[in-house]
């Protein structure tokens, strides 16, 4: 019995955690078609990983309506309405501004459901109040927006990649259960 290689030609090895990201959106993808509802993602130190996630999977033109990335402060406010007065005060890495990316994309995209990211992946740009690996997060459903802070260990590369699986994973969570007309 012979099996196929990946295209790398080396086995995966058995140590080798599996990818959570696939199932995470699968399940989002049954959660939000259920509902009719679609998603849309406004992302600064992920750079368009989440989206990236989503558009992995194959007909996720059904329920995936767009994904901003934001890196700037001009990007945020621009295209997401977050206030200057609030990015000035709280800094792009604060509670009220991921709250105002994820109200800013549920609006702009005119959808149900949305999600934001925004944080400090490092290796610079931490501060002692916002060392490297802080990231807030935003998520908004039809009744409600909340938020999240947490502080990933590890390189660039790692605290991206926790981002990422965090922001789809609380996500799913909320939308788990029977779908129900006009909540989550």
């Amino acid at each position: 019995m012979t099996s196929a290689l990946p295209s790398n030609g080396t086995a995966p090895s058995a140590s080798t955690p599996p990818d959570p990201l696939p199932d995470l959106v699968h399940r989002l993808a049954e959660r939000l078609s259920a509902r009719q509802w679609r998603l849309a993602t406004a992302e600064s130190c992920t750079g368009g990983g989440v989206a990236s996630a989503c558009t992995d999977r194959a007909g996720s033109s059904d329920w995936l309506e767009r994904g901003w990335v934001t890196y700037s402060n001009r990007a945020k406010q621009e295209e997401l309405g977050v206030p200057v007065p609030m990015l000035e005060s709280e800094g792009a890495v604060s509670e009220p501004v991921a709250r105002a990316m994820a109200d800013g994309a549920a609006r702009n995209a005119q959808v149900a459901v949305a999600l934001s990211v925004t944080g400090v992946a490092g290796p610079t740009g931490g501060t002692d109040d916002k060392p490297v690996g802080t990231v807030w997060f935003g998520w908004h459903l039809p009744d409600r927006t909340w938020t999240e802070c947490r502080c990933f260990d590890g390189d660039r590369s790692a605290v991206r990649r926790q981002s990422v699986r965090h922001a789809l994973q609380v996500l799913v969570d909320a939308l788990d259960g029977p779908p129900q007309e006009g909540s989550p």
